[in-house]
């Protein structure tokens, strides 16, 4: 693959507040990549300096292998979709999606063509005539899609393209935007702090947070194998323990005045944790059971909370080390996970990461 979007050393301010700090990242032709962070984090901020509506202050931006600083968004080879959909009320949907390639001059046959296959990409062709006032908002959604699109741009910028639609519609546009993305092959970059979102559409995910990305990774690697206990509790709900005394081997540790074994580390990863580290444990990990299993790691605690997830089981596990969430499949057999009764929580080592506190 090749490099189509790289930033190089990117800083912006805007007064005093340093909000990009000296950020590097490529993103490679074809690629459905997701900047995902809280609210302030910076990703949109570097995607509009992508589209051009705001330059860095230090930094460059390359368009493949081109710098774009100091070029107008119009004449860079991107399309943005923002949230609010920016439709144009006083034009058809045709009139819409047909408006970018009418100021290219584009033949009439060329643009009905055009415009035809890309309604017919986000199931909107028989919405042609129509007003945007007549749409919903997920079909107002769709209109920027195809408007976006229907000119095979470089790159496609997304900005919470979906935040407001209700969440039915959200995951169906979900769909739709993976399956734009493998028909078009154009590189989509995609702004959410929805981390469902990004895991469920993304190659890559890019976690941001202050102004730096904190991991650039697959969604699997970002799940399975955080950076940090920042990366571990953004990316879904995590359990994160604190521990202590980590053995020269890297293998265990102490949490509270209990042993915990560690997942196998090599010695140049051992190096790189400090004596104080946490361990990384996802609930659905954890194994709850009412009598001894022989797992590796596994104590005995009292349930204080017990919440019903329709397929899932939440429980929350009061353990000498502290307080463990656990989700377990639903069964027949939940009546005994009360409140206050007891039970075992164990994992393997395998099951579980270590990160720097």
């Amino acid at each position: 693959m090749s490099t189509v979007v790289e930033l190089s050393s990117l800083n912006q301010w805007f007064g005093e507040n340093h909000v990009i700090k000296n950020l590097d990242l490529e993103v490679q032709d074809g690629e459905f990549l997701s900047l995902l962070g809280p609210s302030g984090c910076g990703k949109t901020t570097v995607l509009r300096m992508i589209a051009g509506f705001d330059n860095p202050k230090e930094g460059d931006i390359q368009l493949d292998g081109k710098s774009c600083i100091g070029i107008p968004p119009e004449n860079r080879p991107v399309n943005t979709v923002f949230q609010a959909y920016a439709v144009f009320p006083h034009m058809t949907i045709n009139q819409n999606v047909a408006y970018g390639l009418k100021r290219k001059k584009w033949k009439k046959t060329q643009i009905k063509e055009a415009v035809s296959k890309a309604l017919e990409m986000v199931g909107m062709t028989e919405y042609g005539k129509r007003y945007p006032a007549q749409l919903s908002g997920g079909q107002q959604q769709r209109v920027a899609l195809a408007r976006a699109v229907v000119n095979r741009p470089r790159v496609l910028l997304l900005d919470e393209p979906l935040g407001a639609l209700d969440l039915k519609l959200r995951k169906q546009m979900q769909v739709e935007l993976m399956n734009i993305h493998r028909e078009i092959g154009t590189t989509f970059i995609f702004v959410t702090h929805d981390q469902e979102e990004a895991l469920v559409m993304s190659d890559r995910i890019a976690v941001m947070r202050d102004g730096v990305i904190e991991q650039l990774a697959t969604p699997s690697e970002l799940y399975d194998r955080p950076k940090n206990g920042f990366v571990a509790d953004f990316m879904g709900s995590s359990n994160i323990i604190a521990c202590s005394d980590l053995s020269s081997d890297g293998t265990s540790a102490n949490a509270g005045a209990l042993t915990i074994w560690l997942p196998e580390y090599n010695k140049e990863a051992i190096t790189t944790l400090s004596n104080g580290v946490a361990l990384v444990i996802r609930p659905e990990r954890i194994h709850a059971t009412k009598s001894p299993q022989g797992l590796t790691n596994e104590y005995k605690g009292r349930i204080t909370e017990r919440a019903f997830l329709g397929p899932m089981l939440l429980l929350v596990v009061e353990l000498p080390f502290g307080t463990l969430t656990v989700k377990i499949p639903h069964s027949n057999e939940d009546s005994w996970f009360e409140v206050s009764e007891e039970i075992y929580c164990g994992w393997e080592p395998q099951d579980s990461v270590v990160v720097n506190k």
